[in-house]
């Protein structure tokens, strides 16, 4: 493993453990040439996957990409980062057991849509509006109006007239 601060491959392993989900091996290194000390994930990978973009580029999955993702849309917010790690594995394990080298581009998009409504209503309206490419007002509109469709009667908010609202 490179050391990330000088860039020497002599560097050694002073502590693993399992991650909490027990999803990966989290290795604490050592640089013998400049001493610094960083941590390094070892996860399983079942196979190669293969993203089609909607232009009908290929290119290889990245869990780093799926986990900024996740980042982006919930920066600010207040949500446990070991749900968010649980939520992008479910996804990577679902993605990886599917069966097919090739997964649509839209496909990880609908999985990171469905895992952020149930973590956070504000970070999916935030992922929505950039992956279904929001034009104007009216379709945070429409989100949320859905949003509120699926919500159980007593957490739905009631639409009131604008003189209400005063």
């Amino acid at each position: 493993m490179r050391c990330p601060y000088c860039g020497s491959s002599d560097t050694q392993v002073k502590d693993s453990r399992p991650t909490d989900d027990n999803s990966a091996i989290r290795r604490r290194r050592i640089c013998g040439e400049c001493a610094g000390r960083f941590t390094t994930f070892e996860r399983v990978q079942l196979r190669e996957l293969m993203v089609v973009k909607r232009s009908g580029r290929r290119v290889a999955f990245d869990r780093d990409k799926l986990a900024r993702s996740f980042e982006i849309a919930l920066r600010k917010r207040e949500v446990d980062p070991e749900r968010v790690e649980r939520m992008v594995n479910s996804i990577v394990r679902q993605l990886e057991s599917q069966g097919d080298a090739e997964i649509a581009s839209d496909a990880v998009g609908e999985l990171v849509m469905d895992a952020l409504k149930s973590l956070d209503q504000v970070a999916y309206v935030r992922f929505a509006s950039v992956y279904r490419n929001f034009r104007e007002a009216r379709d945070f509109e429409t989100l949320i109006d859905e949003l509120n469709e699926e919500a159980p009667p007593e957490h739905r908010k009631r639409k009131q007239p604008a003189e209400d609202a005063r």
